[in-house]
């Protein structure tokens, strides 16, 4: 599963892992950089990645890299990750969207000898530490990847807009001298920075990684570049602003409770996140829409057809169907469905077919399965882990023009189903 790298000391070599691509990470903008720890009550990273991957578009997909940073030495636990990633994620993995890396065994100093500082206890300390050299890790890691380098963590969710919100104020602001745009007010949770500026930034890390946490000496960065020791305060932080620019609204939400810190809870929330957006609206042909799927309160077919809503559908047992039909038949290019969505992550469609209906064809066969005529692909799913829950593609000419459209459940349910964008 795993390479080797054979170094001593602060060794910034890495352990791939074998399903890792590279072929497209040379020429992306941007760069997500994850790291993820082991820890003691519950793990985010599935959600944190299926809310970064969630609304992303083709083109998107092709001009981002997320990098997911294993920090740990435990071959065992940093194996078991990478495995949930491809199991969940088989085809970001695949693609190079994803990409999984960890330290080598002898990357960490001997994390005993630290000095206790600020008041701080020793595990803390050695917390803190750590993250220094798990960022710095990341960050020269990544300097030659893309353009610009966003720092995140592995308990997160983002707005559904997050790429192009950052791509454009990124490139809006690439005339100016600072040193990070900030899209999260929390902690270093949304930092963006120039790639070019990354081995500078770890470099100071790494000289002072047993000193302060991280979010300190990134501050000291701004004091080292602009502040003259010869004037006041004022004029320090002054300068200190022009190299950092704050987005509003914030892009990412804070939403593990239980720190990677052993015994902290950890119960920060941005305020300035408000609401997360639960739908995508789409101008759809006209069709009559049919569902055995009974919907919750508001959330209709209809609604979410019209881009009012998304579908929230009652548990969805084999055999259960929505039924998208045309007045007339009409040429379909592409289509997408997706279901679940931020705030209900888990209620999505599993084992769900797409099922066209050639307009040569009878009207009776959407009632049934017509496998010699109809074109199936199915959502993402698995008999373990939970998938994406996105259904998209093209439509072969030789189906076209289409009469309808129509979505089987072909197994039992434990969960509600959402469609949050036809």
């Amino acid at each position: 599963m795993t390479g080797s790298a054979h170094s001593v000391g602060l060794n910034l070599n890495a352990v791939f892992l074998d399903f890792c691509v590279f072929l497209c990470v040379s020429s992306v903008s941007m760069v997500l950089g994850i790291p993820t720890v082991k820890r003691q009550k519950q793990s985010y990273l599935v959600n944190t990645l299926s809310s970064l991957l969630y609304s992303l578009t083709s083109s998107q997909s092709q001009d981002l890299l997320i990098i997911v940073f294993v920090a740990e030495t435990d071959t065992d636990y940093v194996s078991s990750v990478a495995e949930t990633i491809r199991l969940n994620f088989p085809k970001e993995v695949e693609s190079g969207l994803l990409e999984v890396i960890a330290p080598s065994q002898y990357y960490y100093p001997n994390f005993t000898a630290l000095r206790e500082t600020f008041g701080d206890s020793k595990e803390r300390v050695k917390w803190r530490t750590k993250q220094n050299l798990d960022f710095s890790f990341l960050m020269l890691y990544a300097q030659d990847k893309g353009t610009y380098y966003v720092q995140l963590e592995d308990d997160v969710i983002a707005k559904t807009d997050y790429y192009s919100a950052m791509k454009t104020y990124a490139n809006q602001e690439a005339s100016k001298p600072w040193l990070f745009l900030e899209f999260s007010q929390l902690g270093f949770i949304g930092k963006m920075f120039r790639t070019s500026d990354l081995l500078m930034i770890a470099e100071f890390f790494l000289m002072f990684h047993k000193d302060k946490p991280i979010d300190w000496l990134l501050d000291h960065i701004l004091w080292v570049k602009v502040c003259n020791p010869e004037k006041d305060p004022k004029d320090c932080n002054q300068q200190k602003a022009l190299l950092k620019k704050k987005f509003k609204p914030s892009l990412f939400q804070h939403v593990g409770l239980h720190s990677s810190l052993p015994g902290k809870m950890q119960r920060l929330t941005d305020k300035d996140f408000g609401k997360q957006k639960l739908f995508v609206a789409h101008s759809n042909p006209p069709a009559e829409l049919n569902s055995s799927l009974k919907h919750y309160q508001q959330h209709s077919l209809e609604r979410a057809y019209r881009g009012e809503d998304f579908f929230w559908a009652l548990t969805p047992v084999k055999g259960d169907y929505i039924l998208f039909s045309f007045q007339q038949p009409i040429h379909i290019s592409r289509y997408r469905f997706h279901s679940g969505n931020i705030e209900t992550s888990a209620d999505k469609f599993y084992n769900t077919t797409v099922e066209v209906l050639p307009s040569s064809v009878s009207n009776l066969c959407v009632l049934c399965v017509c496998v010699c005529v109809c074109m199936c692909v199915r959502f993402h799913y698995g008999p373990q882990f939970q998938k994406t829950g996105l259904a998209e593609g093209e439509i072969d000419t030789a189906l076209q023009p289409v009469s309808a459209l129509r979505l089987v459940v072909q197994s039992d349910s434990d969960v509600w189903a959402v469609l949050s964008e036809v």
